[in-house]
């Protein structure tokens, strides 16, 4: 099941992706992108239940990145089809790619 979950906490902001992250999650990964850039809190995107990413999805990654002020957007446990995405885009310079939840902020 695709989903799109914000999580607003005092410290931080975090976004829950999970199954097939395409154009069907276009108007919901906006509408997350706003509020989650007008929190201004550092933002965590937990990708570990994504099963397909297409470029909307790498979109969604790279408008946030590039409108986040410092610390750079974390991105969670990616799979290896988020991994390779972020790879041949090249925006996972612009992220702060972590393994598990213990490198996760707060």
């Amino acid at each position: 099941m695709e989903r799109v979950v914000v999580i607003a906490d005092v410290d931080e902001t975090r976004v829950l992706l999970s199954g097939k992250v395409d154009a069907t999650l276009g108007a919901e990964l906006a509408t997350a992108c706003s509020a989650v850039l007008a929190r201004e809190k550092p933002i965590m995107v937990d990708v570990r239940e994504v099963t397909f990413m297409d470029s909307t999805g790498v979109g969604f990654l790279a408008r946030l990145a590039s409108r986040t002020a410092r610390p750079p957007v974390a991105l969670l446990s990616p799979p290896p089809v988020v991994r390779f995405l972020i790879t041949k885009t090249r925006i996972g310079s612009l992220l702060d790619v972590r393994e598990d939840e213990q490198d996760a902020p707060g």
